[in-house]
């Protein structure tokens, strides 16, 4: 009897928290997901429209130094809570956008991404909070913005830090162009179990963790909400930048004292799946990237992180964040 109520009691607790995640709603904003600090709404007109970028700024506003964390493209701020932590307990002011058309930022019918003009939205974001001096830390797709930032704005940079950055090899060069109809159509075809299954084979060697699944929760809640047409959309508008901007020919332009923070197991290789005939080219050798990335930076310092993948910060945090210590309170 007793072990007859322990299997109904876990199939009620199962089924519990099956129901609870499909009752998980959120719309093209991520309204009612919660942030780890206060969300402030910047308004702006950008391409002839009113804009709202929202963004975390936390810490003294008086703080001696200021860090803007830039988010990757499969995230947006709410992924930095841990790092951004770190820098509060080290008396760091904290500025963490979210990029137009990620996360609780405007999502808009029509816009002409690129990296230029997100670098651009974040200069005017931080014109509007007085802050003209800052370092500026990328990861993933944030770090391909974080380069052109440093180079468009370099006497707003006080330091540059990549952290396992995409757009180290051109990617343009490599895979055929496609049409933004073929990024929509698969971002339609989007599942939990397929953003789980990916990042658990590319991000983590094939590992899982509840840490893991909760960074997730934002993406359920988008699915299940009832804009997730107008949200896809602006997820394959975002990968144009990605294959049409090289940023590698941008790395020997920065003159900002830089460190890149590589895991070296990282394989990431966007368009690794429809390269041109006869290319065999193989992306995401992140091994090599770096220290080619390393050599082309005048001023830069490359730490490797052996047996990390994409996501250091998440996947060992303790070395992870010596690593970023090191390269933070470089002087």
């Amino acid at each position: 009897m007793k072990n007859l109520i322990f299997i109904f009691a876990s199939f009620l607790a199962v089924t519990s928290q099956a129901f609870s995640e499909d009752l998980i709603k959120y719309n093209k904003e991520l309204d009612g997901f919660d942030y780890p600090f206060e969300v402030t709404t910047f308004e702006f007109n950008s391409q002839n429209q009113d804009l709202k970028m929202r963004y975390m700024d936390v810490g003294d506003k008086d703080a001696e130094k200021v860090v803007v964390l830039l988010h990757g493209k499969n995230f947006s701020g709410y992924y930095w809570e841990k790092v951004a932590q770190y820098l509060l307990d080290k008396n760091y002011r904290v500025v963490i956008p979210d990029q137009v058309g990620f996360g609780k930022s405007t999502k808009p019918d029509s816009y002409q991404y690129s990296f230029g003009q997100l670098a651009l939205n974040t200069k005017v974001l931080l014109d509007e909070l007085n802050i003209n001096k800052a370092h500026v830390v990328g990861h993933s797709m944030g770090g391909m913005l974080a380069t052109t930032f440093s180079v468009n704005y370099p006497n707003l940079v006080d330091k540059l830090i990549l952290i396992n950055p995409i757009g180290l090899e051109d990617y343009g060069r490599y895979a055929e162009f496609k049409d933004t109809n073929f990024f929509y159509k698969n971002e339609l075809n989007k599942t939990v179990d397929k953003a789980r299954n990916y990042q658990k084979k590319n991000y983590y060697d094939g590992k899982w963790s509840d840490e893991y699944e909760q960074l997730l929760t934002p993406l359920k809640g988008m699915l299940s909400g009832g804009d997730w047409d107008i949200i896809a959309w602006n997820n394959a508008l975002t990968y144009g930048p990605i294959f049409s901007e090289n940023i590698v020919d941008r790395l020997s332009q920065v003159k900002t004292e830089t460190f890149l923070i590589i895991g070296t197991r990282d394989k990431t290789g966007p368009g690794r799946g429809w390269l041109k005939p006869g290319v065999n080219k193989n992306l995401g050798d992140y091994k090599t990237l770096g220290q080619e990335a390393n050599a082309l930076i005048e001023n830069s310092t490359l730490i490797e992180l052996d047996g990390l993948g994409h996501m250091p910060q998440y996947e060992n945090y303790d070395v992870f964040i010596k690593a970023f210590s090191k390269a933070i309170d470089a002087q």
